[in-house]
């Protein structure tokens, strides 16, 4: 007997709920955002190019709003965090970087471990007194070639693969970290991870050779994803009762395609010590600390 696999079909009713998703103008975060849409939230695109985001929105059933958000600034966080109101049910941080050349965001930081880690690290602690139900951080198979060390953030050997490796280890790290506070601190709020496999997006072809860029998007036409499947791991995480720090990807081969489910992660990104060491480094980089108490 087969059992039929888990598709966006099988969402809940999300009526009444909000979720935000960075990055929702293109690629994985546009399909996440329409998928929700379609199921009944409200959803908020939060997103670099306004005009870019509001263009994919038009095309979204459903209710839909669009804020301006630049992840590599952090004026810009703060600025998206303070001018939210009331609940927020799902943070599903999606946006980011791929395979820049070396560069640095606004505040300085090496540009892919600042936009795709510390900004969404501000973000969501900003955002964690009004979220009710989960985090959702979108990694990437990506994170087993990364290494942290936590006295050469700036990366001084700097490639652009060992740079999105990093982030993306990053970004595992800090939803083991976000999760264990807070259980500590009592907050019914889990914390998880998800990567979409091997999808066609615009990721990691910004400002390369056009010849290259064509034969990306060439290889994707016949070989990756779409962005409507490369999102079924982050509404999955997003909606179903899993537990708190849990990892899901595509079940295929190697991960790069299929449907979703739980997946393991290196040794580095299943380190608390590192991933605390990470956490209060990032606070000391960004000034934006844990918001929530520990329970007495």
């Amino acid at each position: 007997m087969t059992t039929r696999r888990w598709t966006a079909r099988d969402l809940p009713d999300l009526t009444g709920r909000t979720v935000v998703v960075t990055g929702a103008a293109s690629g994985v975060g546009r399909g996440t955002a329409t998928a929700f849409a379609a199921a009944g939230a409200r959803t908020v695109l939060a997103v670099r190019d306004v005009a870019a985001g509001e263009r994919a929105a038009a095309a979204m059933p459903g209710t839909t709003e669009v804020r301006a958000l630049d992840l590599a600034n952090l004026a810009s966080v703060r600025a998206f965090a303070d001018g939210w109101q009331g609940d927020l049910d799902v943070l599903v941080n999606n946006a980011g970087v791929a395979m820049t050349p070396h560069g640095h965001t606004a505040d300085g930081f090496e540009l892919q471990f600042g936009t795709n880690h510390l900004g969404h690290f501000a973000l969501t602690n900003l955002l964690l007194p009004s979220i009710t139900d989960r985090v959702v951080t979108v990694a990437s198979g990506a994170h087993r070639a990364g290494v942290l060390d936590l006295d050469d953030l700036d990366l001084a050997r700097y490639t652009p693969v060992k740079g999105y490796g990093r982030s993306k280890l990053a970004n595992l790290l800090f939803t083991l970290e976000l999760d264990r506070r807070c259980r500590e601190a009592g907050s019914s709020v889990r914390a998880l991870s998800a990567h979409p496999g091997y999808t066609a997006s615009n990721l990691g072809t910004k400002g390369r050779n056009r010849h290259l860029v064509k034969v990306v998007h060439l290889a994707g036409r016949y070989l990756a994803q779409t962005e409507e499947q490369g999102a079924l791991p982050s509404l999955y995480a997003a909606t179903q009762d899993l537990p708190g720090a849990s990892y899901v990807g595509p079940d295929g081969r190697f991960e790069l395609h299929g449907h979703p489910a739980l997946v393991g992660r290196s040794a580095a990104a299943s380190d608390p010590v590192l991933a605390r060491g990470l956490w209060e480094a990032s606070e000391r980089l960004t000034g934006v600390v844990f918001p929530l108490a520990a329970k007495a």
